[in-house]
């Protein structure tokens, strides 16, 4: 069986940074609600793409990066993220067999699960909220996980072609 081309671990660190800066950008307040999980989603498709390469150490590492920037409970994020690595490395072989479509509804479940842990620590912080709004970012990340994970796989085809 042919093996997947080894992505370099430069290239993964990049993505991932490049997720937290979108992470992170400016919205309009109206618009807060509507914005992608985008690190959530950029480690997913790494967990899955590469799963013996990346893994927990790189949600926990991004995951204190964001708590850094944010100004979030230091660990917050960092534990959201390891979580969300460990359940994607969890069903990674499932995921690999799966169509755009139902890899997309797992998505859906994978970063609406760890929304749910995340709006519950927030809970213990004092940010109480009653109102399952702080779900339409996984919805969002759903809906573009077709479009990132294509766009994700032909880049990785360019950069593996131009470099031979």
């Amino acid at each position: 069986m042919a093996r997947a081309p080894v992505v370099p671990l430069f290239a993964v660190w990049l993505s991932l940074l490049l997720a937290l800066c979108l992470q992170v950008m400016p919205v309009a307040d109206g618009w807060q609600v509507f914005r992608p999980e985008w690190v959530g989603l950029m480690l997913i498709y790494w967990s899955m793409r590469s799963p013996d390469r990346v893994g927990v150490f790189h949600g926990f590492v991004v995951g204190l990066l964001l708590d850094l920037i944010e100004g979030t409970a230091l660990g917050q994020h960092a534990l959201i993220l390891s979580l969300l690595a460990f359940l994607a490395a969890m069903v990674y072989p499932r995921f690999r067999a799966y169509s755009l479509v139902q890899q997309a509804v797992l998505v859906l479940v994978l970063l609406g699960l760890v929304q749910l842990i995340e709006q519950w620590l927030r809970t213990l912080t004092g940010e109480f909220s009653i109102h399952l709004s702080f779900l339409i970012p996984s919805l969002m990340s759903a809906l573009l996980w077709p479009w990132l994970a294509t766009m994700l796989v032909a880049l990785e085809r360019r950069m593996m072609s131009s470099g031979s």
